[in-house]
């Protein structure tokens, strides 16, 4: 409630101000006063009367006020409306005396009156008549142009008012007036306007009498006897339509006479509803410029009115305007339709037939727009149930076709498509999407419309871009059936009178389902839609078929829950589901039918689509499930002699074929050696066996042979295999090598890969017979033409996939009976890694691909390969039984896994884990120990890939050997390798390698870690690898290796030469040591601690490693404190402490934990820090080997302060990691300032600051620790530890967790010291107290204040006086006047004495402590306090421009509370200039302000501060002098008669004088202006007298 007066007066105070401004003639400022009153009016809830008085009169003045800018007296009109919202009576008073009989008013008046009617309706009626009345005899004087465009507007706002009356005369709070004498005055005035001035050519006055014509007319229709003339009038308003810029208004003021016509229920005449209707339909298709947007949305509302009033009539009218044929009209029309459709006008509904009439004549137009239309027309009609079952499905069907004909356009354009044409169609294909996507067939009537017809578009082609949404229409029409049996006892079917329309058979229904369902694997909602129908429709399908896909579509669909569902997978079950339902079927002749229908649907998919690919083993399936052998033999033949009709061709006979051959295998052969009988002559490979490019060559029958033996029944497969297949696919592979009948070397990659395909198919076909008594005689022969295909592969390129095949044929070939030696085994494998491990780099081949799509094909290309060469090596290895055969394969990939260029050893870990994972199982004796020492570095490797394989190599050891492990774990760390980061590899790596380790067989760890010493010092990218799996071994085996104990620490010493050489090697070496050595630690750190300060190299390397063994680490740094407390002594400290915090410092510069021992640690470093203040190192502790060190060395290690410093630092930042402290606001200089003498004590002072409080165990710990070195002898650590408590006793915390009321009373005692830093620190405590305990400042404040006034007197220091003052400061804000008495006088003289301090902290606050003290002063000292201030007034004014800006605002603030103590309020307004920052007054405007005011008011103090002006005039400061300058001259200016008299201007002038010499220009300035004010009061007064 407060909060809401106060802005109210400071809003009104605000206005207030305002007002005072208008008086002025500035007419730009007038601008902004009424922009400003107008926003502040208007979000004002209350007013002052007098103000609205006041603002009533100047906003009427200077509206009618014709020597005013227009744009000002329009802004005053609305203010002048506004303010009728808080006085409507006196804003309408105002207004209506200006608006008299006979009387030509002011235009503004007359717009402010129709305003007034419009914002104020309720109160504006009951003035109307008279206003109307009075008007009335005002239009005969009219002749300006403005002032009849102003009566026009008042005519359109009246009759608004009026019309707002008549129709809600309820809703008003007064007894109902006579409306008709309202109407009957504004029918006077509208008839004299349209009589006199409607014959006008200006646009201007036309414009305006259209905008009153609309609220006019509409007014005048709801009374019968002014109704025919107000209808009469609408021509007037038709014939206005010329000019774009009015058509709207024309359109509007039509929009509401229809309302009217509409509310009063007025019949239009058919003549004037023609007129209407044509210049409506022509604002909607103008041509050839578009028309307005608003104007057209204008005039569909008028339509939509007229579709209400007339829907018969308009009906009529839009289908004789569609039958012209003329784009813009059928478009306008269209969308009219869909516009009043969607806006649900009842009356429409009644002429459904007539709109579906309408938009057939529209059907057979070509134009792109007009198809648009229609089709977004007839969404809206499906929408909204403007469907009829008679006349519907030519609708529908447009929708098909118009996507059909816009997908043949774009895709087979007869003539090349322009820009826009492409994508004008591309529009009418996604409108027809989206209207089948939209389209609800559930609506009323709807699936009378479309059931069965919407069968129709499943099957052709040129449909399949909309199964998506059709499959849903179907799903959704037939689920609503089948819902509808179950609800009652008859349905009512779905099945009506097809008439025309051929609906599609069973078997083109599955065909086509079957086909489309495939694309269900790839994610695409077409295929799922498709398998949902097929779950739904078995019925119409065929009845045999309801059960068994009830049971087996269910299960079918459950692959494709998942995100990945395999599309061989989905292939393998549809054509399953296939086979089950042709035997279910059991029927020879739909058998045959579906098999024509499958051949019929071969043209409707592209050759490498899904589609077709299933299409091809579909109906190679349903070949094979045919009982008639003959059809089958005949569709075999005509296939094999025309196969161009399947597409690509290959492709097509081999998967038909393939399939046929699961149950006509012997049918197959037969067939295929009758058409190779044929022909007898073979001219060449390239000619096919029949003459013509449409017939198959001899390669498409080899391929065609490896797919029949892939297929067939493995019961009669292996006695026909090596005669009727393998040999003749060898001699088909002959002729095809052979030219003019002598064998060349064949380069025919097609050939080569045909041949391969076929030998691999071979291959799987004889593996999958199983039986173990086969022999392959052709094995050998055939693995020896994979291997030449291999050999002759160029190494410098992989633009072909006959690796790939080849070594996938290898692989399959070598399962096969009779087994491989040893030795064929590794020249294969050899063969195979050499072929393939040193190819160049993967991105040099993909360089070699000249497009993108190259580049893709080479990387699939090196993938498969290598992949396939895996998947070699894997069969090859763990076929073989015997352990040493299997090191001797694996010994095949050894040098390429340590191979010196990345991309070899990429490959060969990648080949490494695909054989040793997935599940395989090693011979009993198979060694894993020095496998893994090889391979499991190689996690940290430069490249993601080899990490992860070898990672995975390295867990697949464990699995081989049956050894169980945490696999999930593993697998997560395992993904974590993918990081680039150097570190995180080792850690996960480090990870792995502690699950691992302590599986390794304890026999076997001796030879695992040779091998990662062997890595340390060969592996350069897995240095730290090694030696992390090598710790990690030892951490988690040490226990066990007591026996092994010698033999290892033998061979770390081994190779301990080398790693000398290599520094993390060598580091890794130590920490083996200290892991070794873990156990013995006794006599460690006291030896170490003999070394020579500094330490060198090694020794740090030893301390480092001793501390980063987490077994010692904690028991090292608790010796080394108690080392410390032991050695350190208050005076001197001696060299063993030196050494013990180098120690520390490399100790805890690993990172070792420093919580635990932190609050002693610190406390005992800052003691030493403090102790060693100015010491240097005895020469005992100096190595002697240092003098040949360099002379900056030396420097660096003769100053024992820093080294402590520095331990101190680090132990900082590690309690800063530990979330101990928190870094110093000093940074790194807290450092610096720390080890210097002069500058201890502020960076003791900032690192206090640092200290964590919120830490209060800790904080109580370091306080407890350092309590004592406030009463020590040593005064270098006094000074520390009160610098140290002088900033925690700020913090609250401290007082209620610490001990440090004890402290304050030692502080009272040190700010009576004789050491200068020491006192100041202790003041410093004493003033923070205020801050952390403000009750101990109550309770003592006898004892503290006495302290801290007494360090004013220390003026040798400013530190101290400057400490004092912000001290006193503190202590005062918590202190009452009566607290303060006794004091109160010393405290101010005392502050007085530093206003002019060269120190700009000791002047700000001095002042800033002055301004405190008026609050403290007390009805004792008031009139001391005012003499005070008069003589510190010249301080404060001249310091308003101090070059400090801080003091200048600190002026300003003591000047405005000093005020009132010399009782010149009157000054206030003076001083509020100086508010504004952004524009502070100039100093000489300033000053004689203040000091024409400070004359009227006491002239003394004007004399006094004359006085004492001219002391600074030869101050430092430039602004300073300047300043007292200029307030000297506004002195003057100022001054009486009898005090000029009394200026001894002798001195004034000469010091002028002086000043106009000064070195600062505006010093000079300043003087000769106060030289000529001088000089002219002197004239003044020698006329005076």
């Amino acid at each position: 409630m407060a909060e809401d007066m106060e802005e109210s007066a400071e809003i009104l105070g605000d206005i207030n101000l305002t007002l005072g401004m208008l008086n002025k003639e500035d007419n730009i400022s007038k601008e902004d006063i009424y922009g400003h009153l107008a926003s502040t009016i208007q979000n004002t809830d209350i007013l002052d009367d007098a103000i609205v008085q006041r603002l009533i009169y100047y906003a009427s003045k200077d509206m009618r006020d014709d020597n005013i800018l227009r744009e000002i007296r329009m802004l005053a009109g609305e203010v002048l409306v506004s303010l009728a919202a808080h006085d409507f009576n006196s804003v309408m008073y105002e207004v209506q005396s200006n608006f008299r009989i006979l009387e030509l008013p002011n235009e503004f008046v007359v717009l402010a009156l129709a305003e007034l009617a419009t914002s104020y309706v309720s109160q504006s009626i009951p003035f109307m008549m008279m206003t109307l009345l009075t008007m009335q005899t005002m239009l005969r004087l009219t002749e300006e142009e403005r002032m009849k465009g102003a009566f026009c507007v008042a005519l359109e706002k009246f009759s608004r008012a009026i019309y707002k009356y008549v129709n809600h005369w309820r809703d008003f709070p007064y007894p109902r007036l006579d409306a008709n004498r309202l109407s009957d005055k504004i029918f006077m005035l509208f008839r004299y306007i349209m009589d006199k001035w409607a014959s006008t050519t200006s646009p201007t006055q036309i414009l305006a009498i259209i905008k009153a014509h609309g609220p006019t007319v509409s007014l005048l229709l709801h009374r019968e006897d002014l109704c025919e003339y107000a209808l009469g009038q609408v021509p007037w308003l038709l014939n206005q339509y010329k000019d774009k810029e009015i058509d709207f208004h024309v359109t509007q003021s039509l929009r509401q006479i229809l309302t009217a016509a509409v509310l009063y229920d007025v019949s239009l005449p058919k003549a004037l509803r023609k007129a209407i209707f044509i210049n409506l339909l022509r604002q909607v298709c103008r041509v050839p410029e578009p028309p307005e947007k608003e104007n057209e949305t204008e005039a569909s509302n008028c339509f939509l009115i007229l579709a209400h009033s007339n829907p018969a009539d308009l009906m009529d009218f839009f289908d004789e305007q569609m039958r012209n044929n003329h784009e813009a009209i059928r478009m306008g029309i269209l969308t009219l339709l869909r516009s009043a459709i969607n806006a649900e006008e009842p009356k429409l509904r009644d002429h459904i037939t007539s709109i579906e009439k309408a938009v057939k004549v529209v059907m057979g137009d070509l134009s792109i727009k007009v198809r648009n239309s229609t089709l977004l027309l007839i969404q809206t009609m499906c929408e909204k149930c403007y469907i009829e079952a008679r006349e519907g499905w030519p609708l529908i069907d447009y929708i098909f076709t118009q996507f059909s004909m816009s997908n043949k356009n774009l895709e087979k354009p007869i003539k090349p498509n322009s820009q826009e044409t492409e994508k004008g169609e591309t529009s009418i294909r996604e409108i027809s999407l989206e209207v089948l996507k939209t389209l609800d067939p559930l609506v009323i009537g709807m699936p009378q419309v479309l059931w069965p017809r919407i069968l129709t578009f499943v099957v052709p082609a040129e449909y399949t871009g909309t199964l998506k949404y059709l499959f849903n229409i179907i799903r959704i029409l037939f689920m609503a059936e089948e819902r509808k049996k179950k609800n009652a006892e008859e349905s009512t079917a779905l099945v009506i009178s097809t008439g025309a329309v051929k609906l599609p058979s069973p078997q083109q229904l599955l065909a086509r389902l079957l086909v489309i369902s495939m694309l269900a694997s790839v994610g695409k909602l077409r295929g799922a839609g498709a398998i949902g129908l097929l779950k739904i429709l078995p019925e119409i399908i065929h009845p045999n078929l309801v059960e068994l896909w009830k049971t087996r579509i269910p299960e079918l669909l459950q692959p494709l829950e998942g995100k990945n569902s395999s599309i061989v997978l989905w292939e393998t079950m549809l054509l399953q589901l296939l086979k089950e339902s042709l035997w279910k079927i059991s029927e020879v002749a739909w058998t045959i039918q579906l098999s024509r229908d499958f051949n019929q649907q071969m043209d409707s998919y592209s050759n490498t689509s899904v589609e077709k690919k299933f299409l091809w083993k579909a109906l190679g399936t349903t070949l094979a499930s045919c009982q008639d052998v003959d059809f089958v033999s005949s569709q075999i033949k005509e296939f094999l002699a025309a196969p161009h009709h399947l597409g690509d061709q290959r492709q097509g006979i081999t998967s038909i074929l393939g399939y046929c051959a699961e149950k006509h295998f012997e049918v197959v052969l037969k067939v295929l050696k009758t058409f190779q009988d044929r022909e007898k002559f073979f001219m060449n490979r390239c000619k096919g066996i029949f003459s013509g490019k449409k017939s198959l060559s001899k390669t498409d029958v080899m391929v065609i042979y490896g797919a029949v033996a892939l297929h067939a029944p493995k019961s009669q497969l292996l006695t026909r295999l090596d005669q009727d297949i393998v040999s003749q696919v060898l001699f088909l592979y002959g002729q095809c090598s052979r030219v003019l009948g002598m064998s060349v070397a064949n380069k025919d990659m097609d050939l080569q890969m045909s041949f391969t395909r076929s030998i691999t198919e071979i291959g799987i076909a004889v593996q999958d017979a199983e039986d173990e008594t086969f022999k392959f005689s052709y094995k050998e022969v055939l693995l020896g033409y994979m291997l030449d295909f291999i050999r002759d592969e160029p190494l410098d390129s992989l633009a072909s996939p006959i690796r790939w095949k080849a070594l996938i044929a290898i692989r399959y070939l070598s399962k096969l009976k009779p087994q491989l030696s040893l030795n064929d085994h590794l020249n294969i494998l050899e063969e195979n890694i050499r072929r393939l491990l040193p190819l160049p780099p993967l991105e040099k081949l993909r360089n070699e691909g000249e497009t993108d799509k190259d580049k893709e094909h080479i990387q699939f290309l090196y993938e498969r390969s290598m992949d396939a060469l895996g998947k070699l090596l894997r069969t090859m290895m763990w076929d073989n039984m015997k352990a040493e055969d299997c090191q001797e394969m694996f010994n095949l990939l050894r040098m390429w896994l340590v191979s010196q260029k990345d991309w070899e050893r990429e490959r060969a870990f990648q080949i490494t884990a695909k054989v040793l994972t997935n599940d395989v199982e090693a011979p009993e004796n198979f060694k894993i120990g020095s496998l893994l020492g090889l391979l499991a570095p190689h996690s940290c490797d430069t490249l993601p890939s080899i990490r992860q394989a070898a990672a995975s190599s390295a867990i697949g050891l464990f699995s081989i050997k049956g050894v169980h492990l945490e696999v999930e774990r593993l697998q997560d760390l395992q993904e974590g390798l993918q990081c680039d980061d150097v570190q995180v590899q080792i850690k996960i790596s480090s990870k792995i390698a502690k699950i691992v380790s302590k599986l390794i067989p304890s026999e076997e760890m001796l030879v695992f870690l040779e091998e990662t010493l062997d890595g340390l010092e060969s592996l350069n990218p897995c240095t730290k690898a090694c030696g992390v799996w090598m710790i990690t071994a030892l951490k988690e085996q040490g226990a066990t290796l007591e026996d092994q104990l010698l033999e290892i620490l033998g061979i770390i010493y081994h190779h301990m030469p080398v790693l000398r050489q290599k520094e993390e090697s060598f580091q890794f070496m130590l920490e083996a040591i200290s892991q070794i050595a873990s156990f013995h630690m006794d006599a460690v750190v006291a030896n170490l601690l003999q070394k020579p300060l500094p330490f060198d190299r090694d020794t740090k390397t030893l301390w480092k490693s001793l501390a980063e063994n987490p077994a010692s680490s904690g028991k090292l740094l608790r010796a080394l404190v108690d080392k410390l407390e032991n050695e350190l002594e208050d005076d001197l400290a001696r060299i063993e402490a030196i050494s013990v915090a180098c120690a520390v410092y490399e100790v805890v510069s690993t990172g070792t934990p420093v919580a635990s021992l932190y609050p002693e640690l610190f406390a005992l470093l800052l003691k030493l820090v403090s102790c060693t203040l100015g010491q240097k190192m005895p020469t005992s502790a100096l190595s002697r080997r240092r003098r040949v060190m360099p002379q900056g060395e030396r420097q660096q290690i003769a100053d024992p302060c820093r080294l402590s410093t520095t331990t101190l630092k680090c132990v900082q930042a590690q309690a800063m990691r530990e979330g101990l402290t928190k870094e110093s606001d000093e940074g790194d200089n807290v450092w610096t300032l720390l080890s210097s003498p002069s500058t201890h004590h502020i960076g003791v002072c900032a690192l206090a600051r640092s200290m964590a409080v919120w830490q209060h165990g800790i904080i109580r710990d370091i306080t407890e620790q350092l309590l004592p070195s406030l009463t020590s002898s040593s005064e270098n650590y006094r000074i520390t530890g009160t610098a140290f408590f002088s900033e925690l006793m700020k913090e609250p915390v401290l007082w209620k967790h610490g001990n440090l009321r004890e402290v304050l009373v030692l502080m009272d005692q040190s700010a009576w010291d004789s050491n200068p830093i020491l006192r100041q620190m202790a003041i410093r405590g004493l003033g923070n107290t205020a801050s952390g305990a403000p009750h101990k400042v109550k309770k003592h404040k006898q004892m503290m204040l006495e302290s801290v006034i007494r360090g004013l007197y220390h003026l040798a220091r400013t530190e101290v006086v400057c400490e004092s003052l912000k001290a006193l400061k503190k202590i005062l804000d918590l202190l009452t006047d009566r607290d303060v008495s006794f004091y109160f006088k010393e405290i101010v003289l005392q502050t007085r004495t530093f206003f002019e301090d060269e120190q700009d902290d000791v002047r700000l606050t001095a002042i800033l402590l002055f301004e405190n003290l008026a609050s403290l002063t007390g009805r004792r000292w008031k009139i001391f306090f005012a003499e005070e201030i008069k003589k510190s007034m010249i301080s404060f004014l001249l310091h308003l421009w101090d070059p400090n800006p801080k003091i200048g605002t600190a002026c300003r603030d003591v000047l405005i509370i000093c005020i009132p103590f010399l009782g010149l309020q009157e000054l206030y307004g003076v001083l509020d200039h100086l508010l504004d920052v952004q524009d502070l007054p100039r100093a000489r405007d300033f000053y004689r302000q203040f000091c024409m005011k400070l004359s009227k008011r006491n002239q003394e103090i004007l004399w006094i501060l004359h006085t004492h002006s001219f002391t600074f005039f030869s101050s430092s400061w430039e602004t300073i002098r300047s300043a007292a300058i200029k307030l000297t001259d506004a002195i003057i200016l100022n001054l009486t008669y009898q005090y000029v008299e009394l200026v001894d201007r002798e001195q004034l002038t000469t010091q002028l004088q002086a000043l106009r010499q000064d070195p600062c220009i505006s010093v000079q300035r300043a003087a000769e202006a106060a030289t000529q004010t001088l000089l002219r009061r002197c004239k003044e007064i020698s006329v005076h007298l």
